[in-house]
């Protein structure tokens, strides 16, 4: 067992989320056919930054993946629907290609505490896209069908809000949601080094660079943990699991540790945790694409 993995484990993430996680990434880089006989659950994460679907087996093994930049959702709300709907088609038929399997339906995710009305244009988006949407799941509570945490709280840190999911007994009892993300961290970034925000966005990804511009980062990370810090007050939270692309910036999980006084983690392949945990909420599709 690796070092990182002996920490993680410490904090009640075990070596099947590992394993797991590992599969979900070569899910993405090499997708593969799916046997017609194999029945399959999809997961939609309509994300700020990013948005994924995601192809797993009835068991929650991931099996294939897709996933493209789009500016079409901002702070959890979808502000471009035509936008969202052609992102999420074109993800759609690439995996039905790579996969030779139809996807008929589906679960999203939403940030927590998003009103009726939003949760609806997520629905749309997927309806309009060929997609039968069958559930809508919040983000931290979905990222936990991953990570299986019995207490403490998960907190999906994405580009555009940082929600919290409060787990006690492996049941979620309180979530949590303010604007505040990796869209802000890419603001910030792009202003102080006087870069374009794409060059941000690109950046902030290597290795190299985040250990570099840490400290420009850590005011963008201690809003976050503030963000944090106020959802579990009161819950008397021993442990803090970080999953979002945003977490994947290499200190992070230091300064919401600091700020909340909670011992803190970052997830295997944070960015992908979410996006797996989703599909688990969708019914199997059979052979023919047909609910069963």
């Amino acid at each position: 067992m690796s070092e990182a993995t002996g920490e993680r484990a410490a904090q009640g993430i075990d070596e099947r989320v590992d394993a797991l996680m590992a599969r979900a990434r070569a899910a993405i880089d090499f997708p593969q056919p799916i046997a017609l006989d194999v029945p399959i659950r999809v997961g939609v994460d309509l994300g700020t930054a990013y948005t994924v679907i995601t192809v797993t087996d009835a068991e929650g093994v991931p099996l294939a993946a897709a996933t493209t930049f789009a500016d079409v959702v901002r702070d959890g709300v979808v502000w471009d629907f035509a936008g969202a709907s052609a992102v999420v088609l074109g993800l759609r038929e690439d995996l039905e290609q790579a996969t030779g399997r139809r996807l008929a339906c589906a679960a999203v995710t939403l940030p927590p505490g998003v009103d009726v009305s939003d949760a609806r244009a997520h629905r749309y988006v997927l309806e309009s896209a060929g997609i039968e949407c069958v559930a809508v799941i919040d983000e931290p509570t979905a990222a936990n069908a991953v990570l299986r945490l019995r207490e403490g709280a998960v907190v999906d840190i994405g580009g555009g809000t940082t929600g919290t999911a409060v787990v006690r007994g492996g049941v979620v009892v309180a979530t949590d949601d303010e604007p505040g993300g990796g869209t802000h961290l890419s603001l910030v970034l792009a202003g102080g080094l006087g870069m374009s925000f794409e060059e941000a966005e690109l950046l902030k990804r290597d290795a190299a660079f985040q250990k570099r511009y840490l400290p420009l980062a850590v005011p963008v990370f201690e809003r976050q943990a503030g963000i944090v810090a106020r959802a579990v007050a009161g819950y008397e939270v021993t442990q803090i699991v970080l999953v979002g692309g945003t977490c994947a910036f290499a200190g992070i999980d230091r300064v919401v540790a600091r700020v909340t006084g909670v011992p803190c983690v970052v997830a295997p392949e944070p960015a992908l945790v979410t996006p797996l945990g989703v599909a688990a909420f969708a019914p199997t599709i059979t052979e023919d694409g047909a609910l069963p």
